[in-house]
């Protein structure tokens, strides 16, 4: 059994990633929060048998193998560094950092110390991903020429603190949703992001100095051009994840969620029918890969190059909006 620590006593953890470490064939045995009371709680609604108070006392835990770290945006590069150098394997949410060079000595210094980091990018462990991924590369669309992905949502009231709040903390819409997109892009289509456009704005959620909602367009190396709409207002959209081609498209409706569920429609040559979905947990399918990985079985879902790719489009996305012209993007790996 793989003992896990988590380093933040998180509503994500709760709803999701405990449970996903478990059904995986692992525990978490420690909880971190710099609230003795908050983290005695969580403990025992959660049923984890240790609560503690500080990052160094979960990481010299000699029962946790591997740390899940969900803190606020600023935190995750020393609590990172602080696990690696423990020799414990981490999971950290995205942004994996705050600065391109911060997320680059976090992959620095897990491949330096031989532990797994991935980076917690939930949505490219989707059926409805994959299953688009498969249909590209078996050239059911031809070549891909163009994408689209629709990811404003709303932000439910439970989740409206340091995202609308704190700049500080990396709060902001694209740093917490225009990052999925960039990665679910890049798994999908099998490229890498070349520069961005955007315009962002705060619809009245955000306080002064974050921005609520984004659009813009990504171009890829290949010349794909990808548009997408990211926002926290918006209680009624759905969601959706388009890529067109030149033999095809692929029109998938409500897959850009934490739940399994959605549809993927192939339109081509030969009609329009739904592609066969196997759905199944996004979480318990990227605890499995990271738990494979620690045992020296392939890699996690999302490695932390795969962060560091995101987090440099996010990047982008922010300068391109505050500037108002394009921005390569560039990861320095």
């Amino acid at each position: 059994m793989i003992g896990w620590g988590l380093i933040g006593a998180s509503t994500i953890a709760r709803e999701w990633v405990i449970g996903a470490i478990r059904a995986a064939g692992g525990e978490v045995v420690s909880v971190m929060s710099t609230s003795s009371e908050r983290g005695a709680l969580y403990a025992t609604e959660n049923g984890i048998g240790k609560s503690v108070t500080s990052v160094e006392e979960l990481v010299g835990d000699p029962d946790v193998k591997a740390v899940y770290v969900s803190t606020t945006n600023e935190l995750h590069r020393e609590q990172t560094l602080a696990a690696i150098r423990a020799g414990k394997h981490v999971l950290c949410e995205k942004p994996l950092a705050m600065t391109l060079e911060d997320a680059r000595e976090m992959v620095v210094a897990a491949r330096e110390a031989s532990v797994v980091l991935g980076t917690n990018h939930h949505l490219r462990n989707a059926a409805a991903h994959r299953a688009m991924r498969d249909a590209i590369a078996e050239g059911r669309i031809g070549r891909p020429i163009a994408a689209r992905v629709f990811h404003a949502v709303y932000l439910p009231p439970h989740l409206q603190g340091w995202r609308l709040e704190r700049p500080e903390a990396g709060g902001g819409v694209i740093l917490d949703i225009t990052v999925h997109d960039a990665d679910t892009l890049r798994f999908v289509l099998n490229d890498d992001p070349a520069e961005a456009v955007a315009i962002s704005h705060s619809a009245g959620m955000a306080k002064e100095g974050l921005e609520d909602g984004v659009m813009g367009v990504l171009r890829f190396q290949s010349g794909v051009i990808a548009q997408f709409h990211d926002a926290f207002t918006t209680k009624f959209a759905e969601t959706g994840f388009e890529v067109h081609g030149t033999e095809g498209s692929l029109i998938g409706r409500n897959v850009m969620t934490q739940k399994p569920v959605g549809t993927v429609t192939l339109r081509n040559g030969e009609g329009e029918s739904l592609l066969p979905l196997d759905p199944g947990n996004l979480y318990e399918t990227a605890l499995a890969a990271f738990h494979a990985a620690i045992e020296g079985h392939g890699q996690p879902a999302a490695t932390g190059e795969d962060g560091v790719w995101s987090l440099a489009t996010g990047l982008a996305v922010v300068k391109a909006a505050a500037t108002g012209q394009a921005v390569a993007i560039e990861t320095g790996l």
